[in-house]
């Protein structure tokens, strides 16, 4: 009960930030698309999808991708190589370094907010390996905003359509680490190279940074 209890208010930690970061960014990106996001560069060698919303000032690097469902925040910048697929809301001022890959085609959404950093090769917002997840259930993951997220790490969305993979803020998750399904991570904490979380973990919000480094399930 006492874990549960924790579980339902770390998940409420971010979600009313959040839905109205996802609501301002909705309103940032109908105001560009694909098509007439005139103060954007997408590279000729770039592929994306008419549908997608892209807002003012955004970058976007030669061999990136980014879906239909996608929403690209004002000023983001897409590297070369880099991936944004599925219902994945990306908020102003985000860089995703080269061979990243953001949300996946499924059902569900994937919100990152404002000012995040996406290391080479980090998957984020992908399909959890838990073997209770039922193909065709949604699948959800938050993030905050100021995280350096850096290369090679892995998080994973949700187990569940009533649960939610949640990270706070300001957090520094260094190279390798994981972050598995319905997690709840808070703010102003850094994990140490090859840092594993798996399912159901819960780290507070930290007053003073905290380095973690080890294995948690």
């Amino acid at each position: 009960m006492a874990a549960a209890a924790a579980s339902r208010a770390a998940g409420r930690l971010l979600s009313p930030r959040l839905l109205i970061a996802s609501r301002h960014l909705q309103a940032s990106a109908s105001e560009g698309s694909a098509r007439d996001a005139s103060t954007s560069f997408i590279h000729p060698a770039a592929v994306v999808h008419p549908d997608a919303a892209i807002g003012q000032g955004v970058t976007i690097g030669p061999f990136c991708t980014v879906g239909a469902s996608a929403r690209i925040g004002d000023a983001c910048q897409l590297h070369t190589g880099s991936h944004v697929t599925g219902h994945t809301e990306l908020g102003e001022g985000c860089v995703v370094h080269t061979g990243a890959i953001l949300g996946a085609d499924l059902p569900g959404r994937t919100i990152i907010g404002e000012n995040n950093v996406i290391g080479n090769y980090a998957v984020v917002g992908v399909k959890c390996q838990d073997l209770k997840y039922k193909p065709g259930d949604e699948c959800f993951l938050r993030i905050g905003n100021n995280n350096e997220i850096r290369e090679y790490c892995s998080i994973h969305r949700s187990s569940k359509p009533c649960d939610c993979t949640v990270i706070g803020d300001n957090n520094l998750i260094m190279g390798s680490c994981h972050v598995a399904h319905d997690c709840k991570i808070g703010s102003n904490n850094i994990f140490a190279n090859n840092t594993l979380f798996g399912g159901h973990v819960i780290v507070e919000v930290s007053n003073h940074f905290t380095v973690i480094t080890s294995t948690f399930s």
